[in-house]
């Protein structure tokens, strides 16, 4: 027991010595970049995490589940760059370009009529034609059970039966492609982590967009398979409702590709060169711009109110009465008679006669659409007006934005001569 207190000295004079030697790294002692760095006391780092936008500072009075909240909203932020990938944006506009063509190839399948020729939805096992003759046989007898093989092509042949039915095939696997070449490179985009956290969210919309564009699809045909959805009789043919909300959903696929797509290369181009990019920053900010921008937005509105349009009269071949330009039989418009007509009225006090026939009234949907393209090129002239005689836009406004009022001018006057 007496070396008992010898021992417990001898420990503790041992014990600090032990401590530094153990803890001490020899290899930055030795090092002389190392050694030249400042000491940091403890929580010096923090104000450069804060900074950083690792770490959130808590507001008075949060509680730990908003705090859990902030930080898991921030590994998420770190999951995502900030910037998406160039890739993205050239594969967002190869998908445009393949939404645009299939609306040109369906209004080619509207024209031949052939939009009827296929009776059933086959997401799947609809992706082959008929091989063989029974089952040629077998698609044209359904066909022939249609209304519009009984009213309009009573005296088909196979042959040509065959014809109308390979278009409209290929318009649903032109459909069925452009779905797979989004959803695909998408979930890869995502999983690889080439797209930041708003773009994954606006493609992750536009997929479900495209989904919903396909039902619309069948939706549509599905309207002109029924004796009940047209009056008895009459020339059998699609919802002009229905035609007109997968015509209006294919604009807005294509508005998203194509907006999201150039906003990544823009933002590269930005980030590429930050001083020129903060002065057009600040040119854009001009007061003296608001007018043009709201003046963009309604231009933008009412092309689609055009568009749509265009498709109420496709779908009630609206374009077949009158098919001169200005005039509409007599004079610059039909007979009042005629454009608000009590045949289209559903009701016994005739309070719908106004809209229905707007919706419903060949003679009235075409002139509505004459009057909104004829309102749209004069408003897309005036603004070009606008952009090139105006002092301060012509000042203020970047290259790009006078070149894309050029090509919008273009591509109206392209319009307006088919």
């Amino acid at each position: 027991m007496a070396s008992s207190p010898r021992l417990m000295f001898m420990l503790h004079k041992a014990a600090p010595r032990l401590t530094r030697s153990f803890f001490t790294c020899h290899y930055a002692c030795k090092n002389p970049l190392v050694r030249q760095q400042p000491k940091r006391s403890f929580g010096s780092g923090i104000p450069q995490l804060l900074s950083d936008g690792l770490l959130a500072r808590p507001r008075a009075g949060a509680s730990i589940g908003n705090i859990t909240q902030s930080l898991q909203s921030n590994k998420r932020a770190r999951f995502f760059p900030e910037t998406s990938n160039k890739a993205v944006a050239y594969w967002l506009l190869g998908s445009a370009a393949s939404v645009f063509g299939i609306v040109v190839f369906g209004g080619l399948t509207r024209l031949t009529e052939s939009g009827l020729s296929i009776t059933e939805w086959r997401p799947v096992t609809g992706s082959m034609p008929p091989r063989s003759a029974e089952d040629w046989t077998a698609e044209f007898t359904k066909y022939r059970s249609s209304p519009e093989f009984k009213l309009l092509n009573p005296h088909m042949t196979l042959d040509e039966f065959k014809s109308i039915y390979y278009m409209e095939w290929a318009h649903r696997i032109w459909g069925r492609v452009v779905g797979m070449s989004f959803l695909l490179p998408a979930a890869y985009f995502i999983a690889r982590r080439k797209v930041s956290a708003p773009m994954a969210g606006k493609i992750v919309g536009i997929a479900g967009l495209i989904g919903f564009q396909g039902f619309l699809g069948w939706w549509m045909v599905k309207s002109g398979l029924k004796d009940d959805l047209f009056a008895p009789g009459s020339h059998p043919r699609v919802s002009q409702y229905r035609l007109t909300a997968h015509l209006g959903t294919a604009f807005l696929c294509y508005t998203a590709m194509l907006w999201n797509g150039l906003s990544i290369l823009r933002e590269h181009k930005l980030l590429a060169d930050p001083q020129a990019a903060s002065k057009l920053f600040e040119r854009l900010k001009s007061p003296d711009l608001r007018i043009f921008r709201r003046s963009v937005g309604a231009l933008a509105v009412l092309v689609f109110c055009t568009a749509m349009s265009g498709g109420l009269v496709a779908g009630l071949d609206a374009g077949l009465i009158y098919n001169e330009f200005p005039y509409m039989g007599l004079g610059l418009t039909p007979p009042k008679s005629e454009l608000f007509s009590d045949f289209y009225s559903h009701t016994p006090d005739r309070s719908d006669i106004w809209w229905r026939n707007m919706l419903e009234n060949p003679s009235l949907v075409q002139l509505d659409h004459r009057i909104l393209a004829t309102t749209t090129f004069t408003s897309v002239m005036g603004l070009w007006a606008y952009t090139k005689f105006s002092p301060t836009l012509r000042t203020l406004l970047p290259a790009a934005c006078k070149k894309g009022m050029h090509g919008i001018v273009g591509f109206v006057g392209l319009q307006v001569a088919l």
